[in-house]
């Protein structure tokens, strides 16, 4: 009986030693989205602790946890023109952790509001300086395309050396200053009136043209009139047309018919 009990005894004491060690040793949960960067007495380890559940020893290991999931920044810049006009610009950028590298980037620049301040913006701010200088004002709002990809590009490449992606860059928003935008108008109302000039030139030019040719038309045709208009033509034309009727002319005598013959005479 004393050989059950003592059994007995001895397995709660199992039990609750097991207990006691689960609940003395931390645990440590890396939630979806998140990767845990594993330290000894403060130093980082080369070990990335992915999603779930970790065990770590108390004292010695501590985790600091860093978000790998997609993320937005917007940053507002002004940068110069290739013809020194001052461009005001609002861009979006979705950026993301490499998630095997957070313990580099932990250790070498910290957690993520660090990297935004510390990293992305400085990055924007120099980049997008760098390619806008490469475009005149004009070039800039015509080669939109061209600009976000030189921007995108450049970008890409700066923040891959802190172990940063960059997922998408969006130039959310160009501007200009209030004299460029005035100076932009002038040019264009200049523009509109240079040419209504030039069509009422052309259409006056046209039209003296066209007067020119219907006079030349008009001396031409007299031309020929006087050329090939004989005598023969002009009886010819006023018999077709005569309705054999002659005209009568009254006199202080008598009344006269004319002579055919003398109205038809040419001298």
């Amino acid at each position: 009986m004393k050989k059950i009990k003592f059994k007995s005894n001895a397995g709660k004491l199992t039990a609750l030693l097991i207990l006691i060690t689960i609940l003395l040793t931390p645990f440590i949960i890396v939630n979806a989205g998140e990767r845990g960067v594993l330290m000894q007495f403060g130093e980082v380890q080369e070990t990335v602790l992915g999603e779930g559940i970790h065990i770590i020893i108390p004292i010695i290991n501590s985790v600091k946890k860093l978000s790998v999931r997609v993320q937005k920044q917007d940053i507002s810049a002004e940068a110069s023109s290739k013809d020194l006009q001052n461009v005001f610009i609002n861009v979006a950028l979705n950026w993301h952790i490499i998630p095997e590298e957070t313990n580099i980037i932990f250790q070498n620049i910290g957690d993520e509001k660090d990297v935004v301040e510390k990293i992305i913006n400085p990055a924007i701010e120099e980049v997008l300086k760098a390619v806008i200088a490469r475009y005149t004002a004009e070039e800039i709002v015509t080669k939109r395309g061209e600009v976000k990809s030189g921007v995108d590009d450049t970008l890409t490449t700066r923040l891959h050396n802190y172990h940063i992606v960059v997922d998408d860059i969006s130039l959310v928003n160009l501007s200009f200053s209030n004299q460029f935008n005035q100076a932009v108008e002038a040019k264009q109302i200049a523009e509109q009136d240079a040419k209504r000039a030039d069509f009422i030139a052309l259409k006056a030019a046209k039209q003296a043209e066209a007067n020119v040719n219907l006079a030349k038309g008009e001396v031409e045709i007299n031309k020929l009139l006087r050329e090939n208009l004989t005598n023969e033509i002009l009886e010819r034309q006023a018999i077709e047309k005569w309705d054999g009727k002659l005209p009568l002319i009254m006199s202080k005598d008598a009344p006269k018919l004319f002579n055919m013959n003398e109205i038809l005479k040419l001298k």
